[in-house]
């Protein structure tokens, strides 16, 4: 689905929790909905007195991205397997690895099994926080993932070909 660099910008706008909390949000994109299904909505929607913080000029940019989407997203039949309206996900910024070798174990057997430790570094846009994610893998497992990671890499190249 194609979109405007404006409704592009209202979205970020509208996950942006600094700007909306969660029932904003929520209410906001209720109202989106509400304006396109009844002719008789007018603009006092955009009155409710849970966005009255919010800029007006910045509530009329988001109120009309999410209403282009809805629209756009009916043209084009979307269903909820292709949408995602909501916060987003968080992001990987950086990876970082390093190799251990366990010699020993706390029975003090010997072992000599490598393994790796991976760090991710991500970025969560709702909460601004940039957490890490680490785990321990082996050396079948880390091919396996960057196998996975390969095909879904190939896979988002396809899609944004069309």
């Amino acid at each position: 689905m194609e979109l405007s660099e404006y409704v592009q910008k209202g979205f970020q706008m509208l996950a942006d929790p600094g700007s909306f909390d969660s029932s904003a949000f929520a209410l906001l994109l209720r109202v989106a909905f509400q304006s396109l299904l009844d002719a008789q909505a007018d603009e006092a929607v955009l009155d409710h007195p849970d966005l009255k913080h919010i800029d007006p000029v910045v509530l009329k940019h988001c109120h009309a991205a999410a209403a282009t989407y809805i629209l756009e997203a009916g043209k084009q039949r979307a269903d909820k397997s292709t949408l995602s309206i909501g916060r987003s996900l968080p992001h990987i910024t950086d990876v970082s690895w390093r190799l251990e070798y366990q010699i020993k174990t706390n029975q003090l057997h010997k072992m000599y099994r490598p393994a790796y430790l991976v760090t991710f570094n991500v970025e969560n846009t709702d909460s601004r926080s940039d957490p890490e994610i680490s785990f321990s893998c082996n050396m079948e497992q880390l091919q396996d993932l960057v196998g996975k990671l390969k095909d879904a890499s190939k896979s988002l190249e396809r899609a944004t070909q069309f």
